[in-house]
């Protein structure tokens, strides 16, 4: 079982940064190193979409809506995963939620809040 924490959500002025945290809790080392991660995003009356994945053998993947703005990564001995994102817009206020993928089995965090304002 693996328990997914979010955090690092919050109000941003369009043009800024933030940084999303996704600790994941109740799963040891080798867990986490075989996982694939993944943040996800939902806007109100939208369908949740995938943002960036961060595959276990070091791969990553963009959706082109945040191709050069975000980032993510991974601290394996942390078992966390970061959203780096840059030049916030107003297209990007949503819920992000942090995905993990072991073994076949889907894990999601309750997902944190972004709001941008002008």
């Amino acid at each position: 079982q693996m328990q997914l924490v979010e955090s690092g959500g919050g109000l941003v002025l369009a043009g800024g940064s933030l940084r999303l945290s996704c600790a994941a809790r109740r799963s040891i080392l080798s867990t986490f190193t075989s996982s694939n991660m993944a943040w996800y995003r939902q806007a109100p009356g939208k369908q949740r979409e995938l943002v960036a994945s961060s595959t276990r053998d070091g791969s990553t993947n963009y959706a082109d809506f945040v191709k050069g703005r975000f980032t993510i990564s991974r601290d394996n001995n942390k078992k966390t995963t970061y959203l780096q994102m840059n030049s916030l817009g107003h297209e990007d206020p949503a819920v992000y939620y942090c995905n993990a993928e072991y073994a076949g089995r889907p894990f999601w965090g309750h997902g944190t809040q972004v709001t941008v304002s002008s």
